[in-house]
């Protein structure tokens, strides 16, 4: 398929493959979500090795959510966001790490 795109664009597209794997580099992105019930807090770890917490009534659409569905948190496959299925809430793993817990509403 590469002999059909010309050099200039392969060049481009060559240069934002290394400006993507750069940012990998430094951007935090979770590889592990898990609820603690004892202390109500979601925690992730950071590819950085870094755990982070945070208390479910901070963290925007968590507020109201059982136990069980808290549990029920999965890392997307890039490591950028948590998802809750059944509660239909995607939170960002940069925004979090910023102490973004949701929209200003």
């Amino acid at each position: 398929m590469d002999n059909y795109i010309s050099a200039e664009l392969q060049a481009e597209i060559d240069q934002a493959r290394v400006a993507g794997e750069a940012i990998e580099e430094i951007e935090p992105r979770a590889v592990k979500a898990w609820y603690a019930a004892d202390t109500d807090r979601i925690f992730i770890e950071l590819n950085t090795e870094i755990i982070m917490g945070f208390p479910c009534r901070m963290l925007q659409g968590l507020n109201n959510a059982t136990p069980e569905q808290l549990a029920d948190v999965e890392v997307t496959p890039s490591g950028y966001g948590l998802h809750w299925e059944s509660l239909d809430v995607d939170l960002g793993v940069p925004q979090l790490v910023a102490g973004l817990f949701g929209t200003k509403a």
